[in-house]
């Protein structure tokens, strides 16, 4: 067992062994392990990034021992946080050995093992090319998009101009950037695992030629379901679901003789149109029907499909989008360079869409990936961690390692056959700012300090907009790119047409544009020669991909036989604001985009643990009433709550707020959630009216400390706010573009005045987190006011109402659903509904739910819930508000825009009586009423400890989560209304004077039943230093209660373990004083079962999770933490 000492900047150096390696205990263990067949092993040690000795051993025994495959973590990359590294073992112990069964076979195919002696090699995701020997899964799990990135960057990328790649194949698009040199992350997500690797920044949207086509609430939606190779689209004659393909098809803008005859159950018939066709027919009748229900002229089959083409092009836009601006780009300075099987026939119309004046289409388009793997260099890659201060006394040692890291790729290069001289070695620093998670890869040719912390300081202030002055850069990893440079070249030029003569046209068809229908001259590649013009609309048909040439557009061919647009960008006359449900489909897309970006800026800019690694933070846009616009998909306790406080500072302030004004507000009867919940408001103004806002962007993130009785802010013991914190009703911390430091640092230290109460203890930490709020906050005012500059603010304005308009549509046919699904026996047009629960202490929570099916309206009475408390768990209205959207959002089946909409048809009534804690009872006492789903965890677990001394830290940890009608309970996840990320073990050991002795799942601790409820989990804290412990805690008295039979899950506990051994109950909340060696013991509760326990139990590893397509890559990090427990 290996400890770091905690708070120390060059901690790499210094370890505490407490425990070696039980070399006995491990043979036993892993004897097992091979008596069950498995040959392959990951092994992942706390530390072992700057301490692998321990892994090393476990390596070598285990080897010892017959195991064919062991995948050693801190070998794959030995870089800081321990359940990504750990992901990434697991990942290539599971595909290495897979990957050499196919090279074995692969090999074993030739005659006389022909391949022997030859240099195979292949791709790996960070685009370089590496031997057999050293070919492993965790590297390989991109290589085909890697091939892609290569190839338009060799063909694509001309006179320094940027380039944008976009390959669109049939289950989804993957979009990267290159301006000159391969842009690379050692971390992202690929199917929900977190892959610490070097990769290339390669971002994937679930929309491609396979993504399902569907209509619901009014709104056209395409993907994430992908209808995959088999069945395929529906004009692949195998019974598939409409796809883009099949739109594509209706809009002639695919040829079908042009086709292979590889459709149909046999595989030998052409593309069917008349399947997509019919399709489109019973889709068309469905919007058409409600298009007239709500008075709105209906649309042609044509009308539709190039509605959903458009809303397809905005889905693969958003990535572009947070790729380019979301880094400091401007996105009309680049090229857009597409390629794969769907990419040339949406080109036009998505540079169109950003802004884009040139598209590039390379002549291998089609298989440009392919092309790729043939023109990527042989690189061996290695890196090491540093920890140190970039500085004159640290550079001779850092850039010692530099070199010897140099020489030895170099070396290794040359065993494989490459000469020396013509290696080049890359050298990069991974440089963050000191108290920062922020690190970015730094690049330099000169072997000096300075150069590496100005490419650091322009990219930072390029992403972020501004520098930290005065703060130390931590290099935290040393590595090095080793390239044998690759010497194949593919400028072979086509020839020129001798004399003046037409182009030879193929045939006319007939496409659909937004003009309507036009007679489309198409063209065959092979008949093009060099300088040949074509006016859009065109078709140009290439053996392995189809090109569309949108009016107004001009294609050029260069002289190596590639494709280059000229795109002209047309600005309509006039613009309707009458409601065109393909703009809203498009325009709930762009708003959501600004809400995401502002979360990435801000997690990226925020130096706390809570911002940075727990991501407890939300971004939002609102309307000029206030109104929530869109969010990104951030914590759900938040959402009505900030519509609340930016309403609040509305009607405070009206006509005072001026440009550059941005208010902090914390308070419950503003708005606030709990008073370490700071939000940063700040108006959005039109340069035709700077009297009055017309949006506001909106963010909440949850601060360590923000002072009061104990660290952390979130006393237990607590009778009045004053003793919770410092208090901000409603305060300009920006006025007119200045930053108000020395009045904020008053508010915060305010706390210190009551007794036995402390000002803020991260004062530091504060005032760079809400610079980083304010700067999020920046980033989605810049990106409203670019929206309203390419609509109009009357267009844009008019479609946030027509957002929020689908919202309430959405609502009200779920109430009238449950009517009808509640009343078929009796034929009622009103229901009622009701629900009660209790918190630990005996308060009750009674809610009566009457939904009139009619009227499409429900009223939420809390009438009879018991009336405050003396302590703090009670829920301000706001609170209230966001259990209710969640859960009319969480019980609607598809995905709607969650904004103040969903609360039109809703009336609730509520006594007067604020802690987050109740929220997730609120949320259960909501479900079980509805008999949604047994009931959760029904607790955040808010723990909080730290001292007087700047050590603060806040969690909330996990439980189980109830089941459902067809569905068991998920085990250690968030549930309802927390959607953070716990801090890495690494992170958290390395900051903090504490160790984290157990983490895992809670056996047994979720309800039986036909489906089984969650588990809860058992975490367990040894603390190395004096600090203060506070819990928040329910459910440890009353249990997660089943539904239909379902058994209740098992209670939380909270257990302190002495140092001398003794074992006390601290109950469900309390503040209380750690000493060194003392351990704090949580367990938290499970989830319900619902159903009664059959015979035939469906057994847990027999679960089976149907997955849609998910997201992945550097950008789409921060939204997928609903897994992480």
């Amino acid at each position: 067992m290996v400890q770091l000492a905690a708070n120390n900047t060059d901690d790499y150096l210094k370890i505490e062994i407490w425990k070696p390696v039980d070399e006995e205990q491990l043979r036993k263990d892993l004897l097992s392990i091979k008596e069950k067949g498995i040959s392959s092993i990951a092994v992942a040690l706390l530390h072992s990034y700057c301490f692998p000795d321990h892994e090393l051993r476990v390596g070598e025994i285990a080897r010892d021992m017959g195991f064919t495959n062991v995948s050693l973590s801190h070998q794959i990359i030995a870089m800081q946080k321990y359940v990504p590294r750990a992901h990434t073992a697991c990942t290539d112990a599971y595909l290495t050995p897979c990957l050499k069964r196919y090279i074995d076979t692969f090999s074993n195919a030739f005659d006389n093992n022909k391949l022997h002696g030859l240099n195979v090699l292949f791709m790996q995701s960070d685009g370089g090319l590496t031997s057999v020997e050293k070919f492993s899964g965790s590297r390989a799990i991109l290589s085909g998009p890697a091939g892609g990135v290569i190839g338009y960057s060799v063909t694509s990328y001309i006179d320094s101009q940027p380039v944008i790649g976009f390959d669109m194949g049939g289950t989804s698009t993957d979009v990267s950037r290159f301006d000159g040199s391969l842009d690379h992350v050692l971390e992202s997500t690929i199917a929900s695992v977190t892959i610490q690797a070097p990769q290339l920044d390669i971002n994937t949207v679930a929309a491609g030629g396979g993504s399902i086509l569907t209509f619901r609430s009014g709104l056209f939606r395409v993907g994430p379901e992908s209808a995959g190779a088999q069945p395929g689209p529906a004009c692949y004659k195998k019974g598939g679901p409409l796809t883009v393909t099949d739109a594509n098809l209706i809009l002639g803008r695919l040829i079908p003789d042009h086709f292979p005859a590889l459709f149909g159950p046999q595989g030998n018939e052409p593309l069917d149109v008349e399947a997509s066709l019919t399709k489109f027919q019973e889709l068309a009748t469905t919007i058409n029907s409600f298009l007239k229900d709500n008075e709105k002229k209906t649309l042609s089959i044509e009308e539709i499909a190039a509605g959903f083409v458009h809303v397809a092009n905005e889905s693969m836009s958003r990535p572009i989008r947070a790729l380019t601006e979301g880094k400091g780009f401007d996105l009309r300075d680049h090229v857009l360079a597409c390629f794969g099987g769907a990419g040339g026939q949406h080109a036009c119309a998505i540079a169109r869409a950003l802004g884009m004046k040139t598209v590039f289409i390379s002549r291998f388009a089609g298989v440009l990936s392919a092309l790729g793997l043939a023109l990527a260099d042989v690189v061996h890659e290695m890196q090491e961690p540093s920890g140190k201060v970039i500085n004159s006394e640290n550079w001779p040692n850092i850039n010692d390692r530099l070199k010897y890291l140099s020489n030895f790729g170099i070396e290794e290069l040359h065993k494989q056959g490459h000469d020396r001289k013509s290696i080049v070695v890359e050298k990069y620093l991974n440089l963050r700012y000191e108290g920062t998670d922020c690190a970015l890869m730094c690049a330099s040719t000169e072997e000096i300090a300075d150069s590496f912390i100005n490419i650091f300081l322009k990219k930072y202030k390029d992403q972020f907009g501004f520098i930290l002055p005065g703060r130390s850069i931590i290099v935290d990893d040393i590595r090095i790119r080793a390239l044998a440079k690759s010497a194949m070249t593919i400028d072979r030029k086509i020839n020129v047409r001798q004399q003046e003569k037409p182009v030879k046209e193929l045939k006319k068809v007939k496409c659909y544009f937004e003009q309507g229908l036009i007679e489309t001259p198409v063209y065959t590649i092979e008949e093009l020669y060099a300088n040949d013009r074509i006016f859009g609309p065109a078709i140009i048909i290439d053996p392995s991909c189809t090109i569309v040439v949108e009016p107004n557009c001009e294609a050029t061919v260069t002289d190596c036989g590639d494709i280059r647009i000229a795109i002209e960008h047309m600005k309509e006359d006039t613009v309707s604001t009458e409601l065109d449900l393909i703009k809203l489909s498009i325009f709930q897309n762009r708003f959501m985009s600004i809400a995401e970006q502002c979360g990435r800026v801000l997690q990226l800019t925020a130096i706390s643990t809570n911002i940075k690694e727990r991501l407890d933070f939300s971004c939002a846009i609102f309307g000029p009433d206030g109104g929530l616009v869109a969010n990104a998909p951030h914590i759900p306790v938040h959402l009505g709550a900030m519509q609340e406080a930016v309403q609040y500072q509305l009607r405070l302030l009206g006509n005072e707020l001026r440009d550059g004004d941005v208010i902090l507000s914390n308070h419950p009867s503003a708005g606030g959630s709990h008073l370490p919940d700071l939000t940063i408001i700040t108006p959005v103004f039109h340069e035709n009216d700077k009297e009055k806002p017309v949006f506001f962007v909106a963010s909440r993130g949850h601060h360590a400390d923000i002072g009061g009785l104990t660290p952390g802010s979130m006393p237990p013991n607590s009778t009045s706010l004053l003793q919770e914190g410092a208090q901000f009703i409603s305060f300009k911390i920006v006025e007119q573009g200045q930053f108000k430091e020395t009045e904020l640092i008053e508010r915060l230290n305010e706390p210190g005045k009551q007794e036995k109460c402390s000002g803020t203890r991260t004062l530091m930490h504060n005032i760079a987190d809400l610079k980083a709020q304010i700067a999020a906050n920046l980033k989605g005012v810049k990106l409203v006011q670019e929206l309203i500059d390419i609509y109009s603010l009357k267009l844009v304005q008019a479609y946030m109402g027509y957002i929020q308009d689908n919202a309430e549509t959405a609502v009200k046919d779920l109430l009238q659903t449950i009517v009808h699904s509640l009343s078929k026996k009796e034929n009622k047009e009103k229901v009622r509904l009701q629900a009660v629960d209790y918190m630990d202490d005996g308060s009750k929570i009674c809610l009566c739910i009457d939904i009139d099916g009619q009227e499409r309206k429900a009223k939420f009475d809390f009438t009879g819930t018991s009336e405050q408390v003396w302590y703090n768990w009670n829920a301000p209205r706001s609170i209230t508000y966001s259990a209710i959207i969640y859960c009319l959002r969480a019980m609607i089946a598809h995905e709607i825009p969650l904004n103040q909409g969903c609360m039109r048809p809703i009336e609730v009534i509520l006594p007067r009586g604020g802690n987050v804690l109740t929220s997730q009872r609120l949320v259960d006492v909501i479900l079980r009423a509805f008999h949604a789903c047994a009931a959760s965890q029904g607790c955040m677990n808010n723990t909080t400890w730290g001292d007087n001394q700047a050590t603060s830290y806040y969690e909330t940890v996990a439980g189980g989560a109830g089941a459902g009608p067809n569905w068991h309970g998920r085990s250690g996840v968030h549930t309802h209304m927390t959607n953070t990320r716990i801090t890495d073990p690494e992170i958290l050991e390395k900051r903090f004077p504490v160790v984290l002795l157990k983490f895992c799942l809670r056996p047994s601790s979720g309800g039986k039943g036909q489906f089984q409820g969650g588990d809860g989990v058992d975490r367990r804290i040894l603390f190395r230093r004096s600090m203060t412990l506070s819990i928040l805690t329910e459910r440890r008295v009353y249990q997660p209660y089943g539904l239909y039979g379902g058994e209740n899950g098992q209670c939380g506990k909270n257990l302190l373990k002495r140092v001398d051994g003794r074992l006390i109950n601290l109950g469900g909340k309390c503040s209380v004083p750690m000493e060194p060696g003392d351990t704090f013991i949580l367990l938290t509760p499970g989830g319900g079962g619902y159903g009664k326990v059959h015979d035939e139990q469906v057994n847990d590893s027999e679960r089976t999770e149907f997955q849609t397509f998910t997201e992945r890559g550097s950008l789409f990090d921060y939204k997928l933490t609903q897994e992480g427990a």
